[in-house]
């Protein structure tokens, strides 16, 4: 009898369980739907359409109150900074994931603490001077227009808890006023929740630049694409697709990338580099030129590496997939050529082989953004950066000296381990938006160590040991330096992921320089549009044959780009729920992209969650009307 009741139950657990999970997935499948419900309204409120994009500090603070938040300048100018020139409807997505809605509970708060009396109420002249000396300090003009709220204000006292009460309703009115004009549209009603990453920055115009050779590819058996499937039970849809891929375990898994040890006759050289992300979630890394004085054979790779400070801590970024698109420089042409991209690879280490012909060329590293995005970390306590010793005299704590040791290492590019001027001023520009220019080099060469005009490590230790003793404690430009470079308060290296390019020529000696530090930019959304176009295969979605899916896959990863040959904008709902053991860089199982006429754009990018499992790609495609 026991054993009937044991076997009885355990379906029964079983069932609860995956009741349990199914119930959960579907909250949050419906969570995530309301959010881009909600940042689709809070847009369309002050723009036409979602392909517009945001141009100035202006739009930016406005779609944001639309959305329920009240940007201070500190938040604006965070997301808006001097390199800004527009931003996308992904971007603002990304803005409003991180900058969650004030709750009336951390208002009261931060009121409260200066509520001396406790009756809810501070005085005039009490809240001017907190809000023009406190924190983000606040101009006269704007405190005087709190002042002059009549609801809030009488007898010379402001009324915190009324205010709080009229915020909260604000923002929600603004929020709601949004959403009842999107339900009103009903052609923007049937579609959805909008798309995340449905920018305008994504896409390129069909036909990009000039193609790669066509290579043919053959369909195995485990993938499939179904076309034209009509989807007349799901209001809104005219037609679907679905493609699903079974991919083996990707884990030292090798493709016919030529090993080093067979080119030790070569010439060689090499530089490090950097992938960073930046506050809005873009990637920005070094940008290369690289000269051949002859026609050769040469074998480019690029790897993620591994910090010699940092032996017995964890380093997530190893496992962040790396790529180097490689360009012909022509000064005559708008567009760059591209030539290919490093699609081989033995472990982590991606590579190229073929021959180049003399002249110069434009490596742009890539990553899809799959392992490398922003994340919420709990932290475990702000570190240290500084100590008095035993006779009172500032120096670096050991952690923050070791991970001083990490920057160094990183932004040596040659690795001949000194800091030259042009190495110094990537650095420069990073941390604080400005170079150094000679003089002020030289200034440095009077007061800190250095060895044939290049910094020394240890110069490096007294130069941030200087900035941060000037600062009588304070630590805003050392924790400044560091957030910038990639580090936590906890110092933690996790926005940034460092990486080494190796070039070896087999008959001259190749030249690299790193030229800038910045976005892929348009040249790489091109090269990756082709690559997928002339590399992945092609499939129809609508029965008309102009908007294709096309789906590019290699060892380690999967790139599917929309592209919309007819006159019309195209809007195309994505879901990818059935996939298994699979991460992207959307960050969303189900997601909606407008397509804008005569172009295309890279809809995902898909990689292994955990690369030693099999992994499954399963995706409906499905054309909203």
């Amino acid at each position: 009898m026991a054993g009937n009741e044991e076997s009885n139950a355990s379906p029964f657990s079983e069932q609860t369980a995956s009741s349990e999970n199914s119930h959960s997935k579907k909250s949050q499948n419906y969570e995530e739907e309301m959010f881009y419900k909600n940042c689709r309204a809070a847009y369309l409120a002050v723009f036409k359409s979602s392909l517009e994009n945001i141009k100035s500090k202006e739009q930016l603070c406005l779609v944001l109150q639309q959305a329920g938040r009240n940007p201070s300048q500190k938040t604006v100018d965070k997301y808006w900074t001097p390199q800004t020139f527009t931003l996308n409807f992904d971007d603002f997505c990304s803005i409003l994931k991180q900058e969650e809605p004030t709750k009336s509970t951390e208002l009261l708060k931060a009121f409260a603490n200066a509520d001396t009396n406790n009756d809810d109420c501070l005085l005039h002249s009490e809240l001017s001077r907190i809000l023009t000396t406190r924190g983000e300090k606040m101009t006269l003009d704007e405190v005087n227009a709190i002042l002059e709220l009549a609801e809030v204000n009488s007898d010379g006292k402001f009324d915190y808890y009324k205010f709080c009460e009229l915020y909260m309703t604000v923002n929600e009115q603004c929020l709601k006023t949004a959403l009842e004009k999107l339900e009103a549209d009903s052609k923007l009603k049937c579609q959805q929740f909008g798309s995340q990453l449905e920018s305008s920055s994504e896409m390129t115009r069909s036909p990009v630049s000039k193609p790669l050779p066509k290579a043919t590819r053959k369909t195995e058996s485990g993938s499939m694409f179904k076309k034209g499937v009509r989807c007349s039970s799901v209001p809104g849809y005219k037609t679907c697709a679905s493609t699903t891929i079974h991919m083996g375990a990707s884990y030292n898994k090798n493709s016919r990338l030529i090993e080093a040890n067979t080119t030790k006759e070569w010439h060689f050289v090499y530089s490090k580099g950097c992938f960073f992300l930046q506050d809005n979630g873009e990637i920005i890394s070094h940008k290369y030129k690289l000269s051949l004085p002859q026609t050769s054979t040469v074998c480019i790779t690029i790897k993620p590496i591994k910090l010699d400070q940092m032996e017995e801590k964890c380093s997530p970024w190893l496992a962040v997939d790396s790529a180097l698109y490689i360009f012909k420089d022509n000064e005559t042409e708008d567009y760059l050529q591209l030539v290919s991209f490093t699609e081989l690879h033995n472990n982590e280490v991606f590579g190229w082989k073929g021959e180049l012909g003399a002249g110069g060329y434009w490596l742009i590293p890539f990553t899809t953004g799959c392992r490398f995005k922003k994340v919420k970390k709990e932290m475990r306590g702000e570190a240290k950066l500084i100590h008095r010793d035993g006779s009172r005299k500032l120096v670096l704590t050991e952690e923050f000296r070791a991970v001083l040791s990490e920057i160094f290492e990183m932004i040596d590019l040659d690795g001949n381990g000194f800091i030259s001027l042009e190495e110094y001023n990537f650095f420069e520009m990073r941390t604080s938006g400005e170079k150094c220019d000679k003089n002020t080099w030289a200034m440095c060469k009077e007061n800190f160590e250095m060895k044939n005009n290049e910094l020394t490590k240890e110069g490096f230790m007294e130069l941030n040991l200087m900035e941060a003793s000037e600062q009588d404690g304070e630590l805003s430009i050392p924790w400044k330096t560091l957030l910038s470079m990639g580090y936590n308060r906890a110092m933690e290296l996790v926005e940034a992921c460092p990486f080494s390019i190796h070039i070896y020529a087999e008959k001259c000696k190749p030249q690299i320089k790193p030229v800038c530090l910045e976005t892929g930019g348009e040249q790489l959304k091109n090269a990756i549009c082709v690559s997928v176009v002339n590399k992945g295969d092609a499939k129809p979605i609508d029965h008309n044959e102009n908007i294709i899916i096309h789906t590019y896959k290699s060892d380690t990863r999967i790139t599917a780009v929309i592209e919309n040959k007819s006159e019309n904008k195209a809007l195309i709902h994505l879901n990818s729920e059935q996939s298994k053991n699979c991460i992207n860089n959307r960050g969303l199982n189900t997601f909606a992209v407008e397509v804008v006429p005569k172009s295309m754009m890279v809809c995902q990018h898909i990689m292994p969650l955990n690369d030693k499992e099999e992994w499954i790609y399963s995706c409906i495609y499905s054309v909203l009307t």
